[in-house]
C-alpha cells in the first residue's frame, strides 16, 4: 500500500472506508461477540448434545444475518453521513470525500463476512481446533492483498475499477476467503448452517445480555479513534496540505503494535490462568507477587523499545516503507508520529497486564469506567495540544500515548487499593534501573546515527545500513549497561517470553501434553 499509494489523497480515503466496519467489527464482532459466545457455546457444547450446540450456532448465525446485513445495507445507504461525522474535513479536497464514500460503500459488507468468521473462530477454539482459526486472518490478508492488486492494477483498466477502488474490492474478497477457509473443518464437526429462528432460546439471550458489557467497554476505545480520525481529517501539512496526516498516523501505529503484541498481548495471555488461580484460592501475596513480576518484565522489554523506536525510527520506516509513492518526506513525517506513539507504549504494555488481573478478581466496571474517563483525556489533550500549542498532527499521536499512560496509572492504582498494595518500591526501582539502561542505549544509538547520516543518503540502502549498524550496536550497549545497573531479570524475562510465547499460541490440551 505504501509502494502503490504513498500518504495522502487516496490512502486517506481508503484508510478512512475501512475503519467505518473496522469500528463497527471490533465493537460488535470479533471483540463484543466472541467475548459473549464463546463461553455461552462452550456451556451447551458440555452440558449438552452437539446437536443443541449447532442449533444454538444456526440461531446466531441466522440472527447475525438478520441484524447485521440490515446494517451494513444501512451503511451503505447513509455512507455520505457517516464519512461526514468521521472525516469532515475531507469535503475540503475535491473529489476525496466522494472516493471514500465510493470505498465505504464497497467495503461495508466485510462487517457480515467478519462476524460470521468470528462465530466460527468461536466454535472451533470450542472443540479445540485451533489452527485453522488461527491462519484465517493470514488467509484475509493474501486474499485482500493479492485479489486487490490483481483488481486495481491488471484488470482495472479493462473494467472502469481504480487502483484503491481494487484494493477495497480485495478486502471484501478477503473477508469472505478468512470465512470459506473455516467451514470445511466446521462440516467435519458436524456444523452445517441452516437457518433457525428462536429468538427466546435461552443460549441466544445468554449471548446478547453478556454482549451488553463488552460493547460498553469496546465504545470508548472506538470513540477516541473516531474523534482522532474526526481531527485528523482537519489537519492541513505545510508541504502536502490536507492529505497525509491521516496516513502517516496510521503507519506509524502499525509500529506499535510489534512489541505491545510480542510483549504486552503475551504476557497477558500468560498472566490471566495464574493470577485466576491466585484469586480462587485467595492467595492473593502470591496474587500481588505474580502482578509485579510481570510488570517488572514488560517493563524490561518495553522501555528500551519505546526509546529505540523513538531513536531508529526513521531509518526502520524508511528501510521498510519508503519506495514507490512513499518518499523521503512521508519517512520522516511518519518517524514523527511514531515518536509521539511510542511514548506511550509502556502504559500500552501495563493496560495489557493489569485488566487481566481485573478480571481475574472478577471486578470488570473498574476497568470500563477507566476506558470511559479515557474518552475525557484524549479529548482535552488532543485540543489542547492542537490549538493551544499547535503541534500539529502528532498532537493525536501523543493524545493517544497519553490516554495509555493515565489508563494504566488509574488502573496500576486502583488495582494497588484493592489488594492493599502491589510491591510499588520493586517496581519503581526496576523502572530507575531499566531507564538509566536505556538512556545509555539511546545515546549510543543517536551518536552513531548522526555520524552515519553525515556519509548516507535517504534512500532504502542507507536506512538498511544505518540499521545493520545501529541496532547490534544499541543491543550491545544496552546488556553492558544492564550489568552495570544490576538488572537481573533479563534472563528471566527470556524464559518468561518463551512461557509466555507458547501459552499463547498453544491450545489448552496442548499445554497439557506440553
Amino acid at each position: 500500500m505504501a509502494n502503490k499509494f504513498g500518504a495522502g489523497f487516496s490512502y486517506d480515503a481508503f484508510l478512512l472506508a475501512f475503519r467505518i466496519p473496522g469500528v463497527l467489527r471490533t465493537l460488535f464482532a470479533e471483540g463484543a461477540l466472541s467475548s459473549a459466545f464463546v463461553p455461552t457455546f462452550a456451556v451447551a457444547l458440555a452440558s449438552t448434545d452437539r446437536k443443541q450446540a449447532a442449533q444454538l450456532s444456526n440461531l446466531l448465525a441466522t440472527a447475525l444475518i438478520v441484524v447485521v446485513g440490515p446494517l451494513c445495507l444501512f451503511g451503505v445507504i447513509f455512507a455520505p453521513q457517516l464519512v461526514w461525522i468521521l472525516a469532515p474535513g475531507f469535503a475540503a479536497v475535491p473529489g476525496k470525500f466522494e472516493l471514500a464514500v465510493r470505498l465505504t460503500r464497497i467495503m461495508l459488507p466485510f462487517l457480515l463476512l467478519v462476524a460470521l468468521a468470528a462465530q466460527a473462530m468461536g466454535i472451533l477454539n470450542s472443540c479445540d481446533k485451533f489452527g485453522v482459526p488461527a491462519l484465517a486472518s493470514t488467509f484475509f490478508n493474501i486474499g485482500s492483498v493479492c485479489f486487490g492488486l490483481a483488481l486495481g492494477f491488471w484488470l482495472g483498466p479493462y473494467i472502469g475499477i481504480t487502483p484503491i477502488e481494487g484494493m477495497a474490492w480485495g478486502v471484501l474478497f478477503g473477508g469472505t476467503l478468512q470465512l470459506l477457509w473455516q467451514i470445511p473443518s466446521l462440516h467435519r464437526l458436524g456444523f452445517t448452517f441452516r437457518p433457525a429462528f428462536n429468538w427466546s432460546h435461552p443460549g441466544l439471550r445468554q449471548i446478547f445480555r453478556l454482549m451488553g458489557p463488552a460493547i460498553l467497554g469496546n465504545a470508548a476505545v472506538q470513540i477516541n479513534v473516531t474523534v482522532n480520525t474526526n481531527l485528523a481529517s482537519r489537519l492541513s501539512d505545510p508541504l502536502r496540505g490536507p492529505d497525509g496526516p491521516v496516513s502517516w498516523l496510521a503507519y506509524a501505529f502499525r509500529f506499535m503494535q510489534l512489541p505491545l503484541g510480542l510483549f504486552g498481548v503475551a504476557f497477558a495471555a500468560a498472566l490471566l490462568p495464574s493470577v485466576s488461580r491466585s484469586a480462587a484460592l485467595n492467595n492473593f501475596e502470591q496474587f500481588r507477587k505474580t502482578v509485579s513480576r510481570s510488570l517488572g518484565l514488560v517493563f524490561l522489554l518495553t522501555i528500551p523499545s519505546s526509546l529505540g523506536l523513538i531513536a531508529l525510527g526513521r531509518p526502520i520506516i524508511g528501510a521498510i516503507f519508503q519506495s514507490g509513492r512513499f518518499d523521503a518526506y512521508d519517512t520522516k513525517q511518519t518517524a514523527v508520529a511514531l515518536s509521539c506513539y511510542a511514548v506511550g507504549l509502556l502504559g500500552y504494555a501495563g493496560s495489557k497486564i493489569l485488566n487481566p488481573a481485573f478480571y481475574a478478581l472478577s471486578d470488570a466496571r473498574t476497568p470500563m469506567y477507566i476506558s470511559l474517563i479515557s474518552v475525557i483525556v484524549n479529548l482535552a489533550v488532543a485540543l489542547l495540544l492542537l490549538n493551544v500549542f499547535h503541534f500539529g498532527f502528532a498532537a493525536l499521536a501523543l493524545s493517544t500515548s497519553s490516554v495509555a499512560i493515565v489508563s494504566s496509572l488509574c488502573l496500576f492504582e486502583s488495582l494497588r487499593r484493592k489488594l492493599g498494595g502491589i510491591e510499588g518500591r520493586y517496581l519503581l526501582d526496576r523502572i530507575a534501573r531499566i531507564t538509566g539502561a536505556s538512556l545509555l542505549m539511546t545515546l549510543a544509538v543517536t551518536a552513531a546515527s548522526h555520524f552515519l547520516s553525515g556519509f548516507l543518503t535517504s534512500t532504502r540502502i542507507s536506512y538498511l545500513t544505518e540499521i545493520a549498524v545501529c541496532l547490534p550496536l544499541g543491543l550491545l550497549v544496552f546488556t553492558l549497561a544492564s550489568q552495570l545497573f544490576q538488572i537481573n531479570e533479563i534472563q528471566v524475562a527470556a524464559r518468561a517470553f518463551s512461557a509466555a510465547f507458547q501459552r499463547s499460541t498453544l491450545g489448552p490440551h496442548a499445554r497439557i501434553r506440553s
